[in-house]
């Protein structure tokens, strides 16, 4: 690393991606488990190369330096292998900066999320300048993210297979243009369901969501809340079901409400639908949020943008990653209003929809696993 590049970086605070050490420390079980903790919970994180600068108070940011140790980097190789699985990519270099020799330890971006400590078993990620066990829906979307598993085809144990309508599944497959009779084994085929080891058939997340009768009696947050703050008592609405029929609910009643406003309903329509395709099902601690207000609308969705994804790069992209893509391409196929072409490409849309009422605002908020647009309020009427 030169100078200009450590310069830059000692200008910032400790964060994500950046950690502060007075030195290194590696004689005790203790220090090398924190060492790899702290290793793992960057390389787990969201964004590029990761960096941990040794010889730096972390406060106050004084420069104290270390002394050199030409095997350092065998050292920290080694308590890698043992401790972290897999393995992380790193480097570790000496530079002189003020007259002091700084170590910087930089973590390279991983392909292989997530990295676990083989001590414990236990997953770690930074929030912000702290390192934390990684929550329940974070380990499963890194393991989503990295291919291992698919979160769409995990079985939902508690339902059975009488909550899968089969009038759906016979119109998907006529569309899809399968003749044969719907049976366990076709419908296990089609991902709808997942037989056990014990030889039972359970739906999968996926088909409960597209295909279920009443997804929400087992994936509680899966539905859409409406809190409707437009006149002087606040109306909440929650909607149930499979997503075309919660879709169709919803821009009915959406429609109703603000057929007397002068609002680019589209607009909110298209934000409601990317949040049905991209919202993460995984985390079961809150559902889809629509707040209609004289001031803002809101519309408040479960899951960051997937992978090196960013607000830009998905205004460039026109073929941005997709969490659930199973479902995605499901919904395609069953929605005869064809609402779902293009999903995921509609930030310009969305922005282009309200261009003559007011800004729409796009907030990826990772520390809450939260995806927000705020569009303009509801204000004026067309009688």
């Amino acid at each position: 690393m030169d100078k200009s590049k450590l310069s830059s970086l000692l200008k910032k605070p400790e964060g994500a991606k950046l950690d502060y050490k007075l030195k290194i420390s590696l004689n005790t079980n203790g220090e090398k488990k924190e060492l790899a903790k702290d290793i793992a919970a960057i390389a787990n994180t969201h964004g590029g190369r990761g960096y941990i600068i040794f010889g730096v108070e972390d406060k106050t940011k004084k420069i104290i330096g270390i002394e050199k140790d030409e095997y350092i980097e065998e050292k920290i190789q080694q308590i890698l292998s043992n401790r972290i699985d897999p393995p992380v990519p790193i480097r570790m270099e000496y530079v002189e900066y003020e007259g002091k020799t700084l170590g910087i330890l930089t973590i390279f971006k991983s392909y292989q999320r997530p990295h676990q400590l083989r001590q414990n078993g236990t997953f770690y990620i930074r929030r912000g300048s702290t390192t934390d066990v990684a929550r329940r829906y974070e380990v499963a979307l890194m393991f989503d993210e990295s291919g291992i598993i698919s979160l769409e085809m995990m079985p939902i144990f508690e339902s059975n297979i009488d909550e899968i309508d089969y009038r759906l599944v016979y119109n998907y497959c006529k569309k899809i243009n399968i003749k044969e009779e719907i049976s366990l084994e076709l419908l296990e085929n089609l991902g709808i369901c997942v037989k056990t080891e014990e030889g039972k058939y359970s739906p999968s997340l996926g088909g409960l969501l597209v295909f279920g009768k009443h997804p929400q009696r087992y994936i509680l947050s899966s539905s859409i809340r409406v809190i409707n703050e437009l006149d002087k008592e606040s109306i909440v609405k929650i909607f149930h079901g499979n997503i075309i029929y919660m879709l169709d609910e919803v821009e009915f009643y959406l429609k109703n409400t603000l057929k007397y406003y002068n609002y680019p309903i589209e607009g909110l329509y298209e934000c409601i639908r990317n949040s049905l395709v991209h919202r993460d099902y995984f985390d079961l601690s809150r559902e889809i949020v629509i707040y209609l207000g004289k001031n803002k609308v809101e519309v408040n969705n479960p899951g960051i943008l997937m992978m090196e994804d960013t607000i830009n790069s998905i205004f460039k992209e026109k073929n941005p990653s997709r969490r659930n893509n199973w479902i995605y391409q499901r919904l395609l196929i069953l929605d005869d209003k064809m609402r779902f072409l293009g999903s995921g490409m509609g930030f310009n849309r969305i922005k282009k929809s309200f261009e003559e009422i007011g800004n729409v605002r796009f907030f990826n908020i990772y520390k809450r696993n939260l995806f927000r647009v705020i569009l303009p309020g509801v204000k004026i009427k067309g009688y």
